[in-house]
C-alpha cells in the first residue's frame, strides 16, 4: 500500500501539491515512484517558466521508462529542487520531502481545491 498524506492534494497524474500560504511545492507520489522503480535522472523546469495546469513541465526517468510530470496548478516556477537533480534516488527514498521536485506561484488558487485529495486519490490508484 501506498504513502497517501492526508493534508496534499494531488493530481490524476500522480502529482501531489502541498500549499504553503502562496507557494505550492510539487513532487510526484508515493505510488508513482514505486509504479517507475530506480529513478535515475530528472528534468526540471526552469525557474521563471509560466506554466499552466496539465502542462508537461519536467520529466522523471527510472530504469524502465521516462515519464512527464505535469504542472497541477497554472503559475509561475519559482524554485527548483537542485539536491534531486544530483541525487534523483531521493525521489524513491522521500518521495513526499526531500524529493520535491519544483515550487509554483500559482496563479488561480481555486485550482487547488479541483485536485484530489488523499481518499480519492486512493481510490484512483487502486488501494
Amino acid at each position: 500500500m501506498s504513502d497517501i498524506p492526508t493534508e496534499l492534494r494531488y493530481a490524476s497524474t500522480h502529482e501531489w501539491v502541498r500549499l504553503d500560504g502562496d507557494l505550492a511545492t510539487v513532487g510526484i507520489s508515493d505510488h508513482a515512484q514505486a509504479e517507475l522503480t530506480d529513478i535515475v535522472y530528472v528534468e526540471l523546469p526552469e525557474v521563471g517558466a509560466d506554466v499552466a495546469a496539465g502542462d508537461s513541465c519536467a520529466v522523471v526517468e527510472s530504469v524502465k521508462t521516462a515519464s512527464d510530470v505535469y504542472a497541477p496548478l497554472s503559475g509561475k516556477i519559482i524554485a527548483v529542487n537542485e539536491a534531486v537533480a544530483k541525487d534523483p534516488a531521493l525521489i524513491n527514498t522521500d518521495p513526499y520531502g526531500e524529493g520535491w521536485l519544483f515550487q509554483i506561484k500559482p496563479s488561480d488558487l481555486s485550482e487547488y481545491e479541483d485536485l484530489l485529495d488523499a481518499d480519492a486519490y486512493a481510490e484512483q490508484i487502486g488501494e
